[in-house]
Parts: C-alpha cells; structure tokens; sequence
C-alpha cells in the first residue's frame, strides 16, 4: 500500500520536519528531529511570532517552548550536551502538545508558564519591524523578547520529562503528560521510571493517575495486591475451565453409554411369534 511505502513515510517525515505539523508517527519523527537539531525550535518562532505581528491565533504554549528550547540548546553547546534531557523533554512536551496528548490540566499550566517566558508586545513589536536585510537587529530584539530568568519552571518539567524518557522511553513519557495534571505528577512519574524503567508506561496505562498519587510503599503494596487478584483470577479460570472440561467429559461418556445401548437394544433379534 502507498500509504505503508518508504516514499510516503519519507514525504511525511519531510513535511514534519519541515512545517511542525504531525498527524501521524512519521510526521512527530520528523518534528522530533527537527527541536533536536534546533531547526524545530527556531521554525516554530518565527511561525508563532508572525501570527502573533499580523494578530492571527497563535499557540502561546508552543511558542513559549519554542523560546525555552532555544534558550537550553544554547546551554547544551556550552555545557557541551549537560542539559540534553531537557533539551529531549522540551521536545516531547512540544510535540505532544501538537498531536493533542497533552492532558488538559498540565496543558493550563505549562500554558501559563509560558506566557511567562515571552514578552508578546515586545516579539510583536520585534517581527512587525523585523527585515531581512538586518538579520543582526532583527535576531537581538527578538531575544530581547525572552525571559531567560523566567524559564525555570518549564525546565524543570522539560527535565522531568526527560528522566522518564530515559528511563520509560518517549512512548512512557507521551502517556505521563496524557495523565498529569501539572508539573508534580511529572516529577512523580519520573520517580516512577526510575524505579520501574520499562514497566512504567504500562504501569501508567493499568492505574492511570492514581499510579503517580501513590506514596513509594503504598504503590509497591498496590502493585503487590493488583498481582495477588491477578493470580486470584487465574486460579479461578483454571477451576472454571477444569470444571466445564470434566462436566464435558462426563456428558460425553453418558451420551455415549446411551448410545451403545440403543444400538445393541437395535442389534437384538427380535422375540418369534407363535
């Protein structure tokens, strides 16, 4: 199928990385590796900032995590790849933001956080009057428009987010911003991964939020009980199998004692009249 082709995926990878957009797995791979590679971040500036000049929609969130990606790349060359986890977590919140799997209530906070990070007036005001013929103008009061001292809180949940990207892969880290809530279920979720690496996503998919609102002890004691009613349930289909076999069997055996008395009542000769 054309759909499943390597031309297709490579068209789609291409148009992720090239407009932001991803409404499949090969266009996210491609905006994924466009943040990586900076390109990401600097596309989504220029594309947020532009609708913000001409007074068009424009998603504050992603261009607020546009701005903090830009910011901590430049960290990462100087700390020469220090920050990469942020660097990742930023991606992922970014991306999964613009295939919409990212929950409602961390969506608000991070939407906050953000409007933080970028004056608005000031980017306005910067693009409006931004031209190509003076990209070194153009580019300084752009920068002037972030908040670097205001970008702590985004990166430490960009860090979170990394940490259970390490340790739970990207799959576990899109689940945890599908059911957090706000930055604390992030950091919790990485504790999580931590402690359970590659079990978390599906930890996370059985229990939901209430697996990142559970105490060290208690989850373990949940997980404990969850495994016990899991055996529970095992055991008692094995019983119920084992009982619908043997009652089979015993139906068998009848039908086919009833079977051979018939045919032999059939074989009888039948009684001489006098």
């Amino acid at each position: 199928m054309e759909e499943g082709s390597s031309s297709h995926l490579a068209k789609r990878f291409a148009t992720g990385l090239v407009t932001g957009n991803a409404d499949d797995f090969a266009s996210l791979s491609g905006t994924v590796a466009g943040d990586l590679f900076v390109f990401g971040d600097i596309r989504d500036v220029v594309r947020e900032g532009k609708h913000l000049a001409t007074g068009e929609d424009t998603d504050r969130l992603v261009l607020g995590l546009a701005t903090v990606g830009l910011l901590v790349t430049a960290a990462t060359y100087v700390s020469v790849g220090g920050v990469a986890p942020v660097r990742a977590g930023l991606t992922l919140v970014k991306d999964a933001r613009k295939v919409g799997r990212l929950g409602e209530g961390l969506t608000k906070w991070a939407g906050r956080s953000a409007r933080e990070v970028v004056d608005a007036p000031m980017l306005q005001q910067a693009v409006a009057s931004g031209s190509v013929m003076r990209p070194g103008s153009t580019m300084t009061a752009i920068k002037a428009a972030f908040r670097a001292e205001k970008a702590g809180a985004l990166v430490r949940l960009a860090k979170d987010v990394g940490r259970v990207s390490e340790k739970a892969g990207a799959r576990g880290a899109l689940e945890t911003l599908r059911i957090a809530e706000g930055p604390k279920d992030v950091a919790r979720a990485a504790r999580l991964a931590a402690a359970k690496g590659g079990q978390t996503r599906a930890i996370l998919k059985v229990l939901g939020r209430g697996a990142l609102l559970l105490a060290t002890g208690a989850f373990n004691l949940t997980l404990w009980v969850f495994s016990a009613l899991l055996a529970l349930f095992g055991f008692l289909s094995s019983i119920k199998a084992t009982a619908e076999r043997m009652t089979q069997s015993w139906l068998d055996r009848k039908k086919a004692r009833r079977l051979r008395r018939q045919m032999a009542a059939a074989a009888e000769p039948a009684p001489a009249r006098g």
